[in-house]
C-alpha cells in the first residue's frame, strides 16, 4: 500500500488525486491529523486513517501495511521541523516500507541563506542513514508564492521587495502529477532527484514585466531596502523571509532541469499562465 501523509493540504491532496488516476484506490492509504478532512477520498475507496508527525503511535497505525511512504514536509521550521520528519521516517522504516519518499527541495543544503532548506538537508541526511530505500524530491519553488510577493502591485504599479535573484517557479500541480509518477513506478529515482523545476528561471523583475504584458498597466520591481523591509513584517518572520531573498541573490534557486517535464510528459507551467489565472 502507498501512504501519503499530510494529504489534506493543497500539495498532497493533488498528490493524492494523480495517484487515484494511476493506481487502484485500494492500494491507496492517507495519513492525516483530522480524518474528517479527508472524507472525500475514503468515498472514493482510500484507506483514512489519523497520522500525526507528533505522536509516533498515530503513524504506527496510519502507516500499517505501507509498501512505499511519502512523507510531506511539515510547515514547522527548524528543529521542531527536523524532529517531526524524523519521527514519521521512523514510523515508516518500522512499518516495514520498502521505499521512503521526501518531499525536499532543489536547494536543500547544509549551508544555505534559506533556513527551511537547512532543514531539507537535515532530513535527508536522516533518510540516507537508515538503510531504507528512499528517494528524495528535489521540488522547485512554489509558483504559489509568487502571489504573496506581489502585494498591491497590481493596483499601485509597483511591486516592492528586496533584491533578490533568479528562481524557477513550479507549481504545486505540476510537482504533483510528478510525485504520483513516481510513486505508481516505484524505484524510478534513488536518492535525491534532479531538480525538479520549470524551464525558466524568472526574477521578481521579471515578473514585473509578465505582469505589464498581462494587465496592461505597467509594473515596475522597486528594490526594498532590507532592513526597512524586514521591520515592515511580523517579527516571527521577518529574518526568515529575508533569507530567502538572500538565498535567491546567491543563486541557490536558479537551477533548471528537465526532469520534471520528462516525468510529465509535457511542458510544465509557466509563471505567466499562473499570474493569467
Amino acid at each position: 500500500m502507498i501512504i501519503v501523509t499530510g494529504a489534506s493540504g493543497q500539495l498532497g491532496a493533488q498528490i493524492v488525486d494523480q495517484l487515484l488516476a494511476r493506481v487502484p484506490a485500494e492500494r491507496v492509504g492517507v495519513s492525516v491529523r483530522d480524518p474528517a478532512h479527508a472524507a472525500d477520498l475514503a468515498a472514493r475507496g482510500v484507506r483514512v486513517r489519523r497520522g500525526d508527525f507528533t505522536d509516533p503511535g498515530s503513524l504506527a497505525e496510519a502507516f500499517e501495511g505501507a509498501t512505499q511512504v511519502l512523507v510531506i514536509s511539515t510547515n514547522q521550521a527548524g528543529d521542531a521541523a527536523v524532529d517531526q520528519h524524523i519521527a514519521a521516517i521512523d514510523a515508516a522504516r518500522d512499518a516495514g516500507a520498502r521505499r521512503i519518499l521526501y518531499t525536499s527541495h532543489q536547494a536543500a543544503a547544509e549551508d544555505s541563506l534559506f533556513a527551511p532548506m537547512r532543514d531539507h538537508a537535515a532530513t535527508e541526511l536522516y533518510l540516507a542513514k537508515t538503510g531504507v530505500p528512499f528517494t528524495a524530491l528535489r521540488n522547485g519553488f512554489y509558483a504559489a508564492t509568487i502571489g504573496h510577493l506581489l502585494g498591491r502591485a497590481r493596483e499601485t504599479g509597483e511591486l516592492v521587495a528586496p533584491a533578490d535573484g533568479p528562481v524557477s517557479w513550479t507549481t504545486h500541480a505540476d510537482l504533483a502529477e510528478a510525485a504520483a509518477v513516481i510513486l505508481a513506478d516505484e524505484g524510478r529515482f534513488d536518492g535525491p532527484t534532479p531538480p525538479l523545476t520549470a524551464p525558466t528561471a524568472l526574477d521578481l523583475k521579471d515578473v514585473a514585466e509578465l505582469l505589464t504584458e498581462l494587465t496592461g498597466r505597467t509594473v515596475t520591481h522597486v528594490v526594498a531596502d532590507d532592513t526597512e523591509w524586514r521591520d515592515s513584517l511580523p517579527p516571527e518572520r521577518a529574518d526568515l523571509l529575508l533569507g530567502m531573498f538572500h538565498a535567491a541573490r546567491r543563486g541557490e534557486f536558479g537551477a533548471t532541469d528537465p526532469a520534471l517535464e520528462n516525468l510529465l510528459g509535457r511542458p510544465a507551467t509557466p509563471v505567466r499562465a499562473l499570474l493569467s489565472a
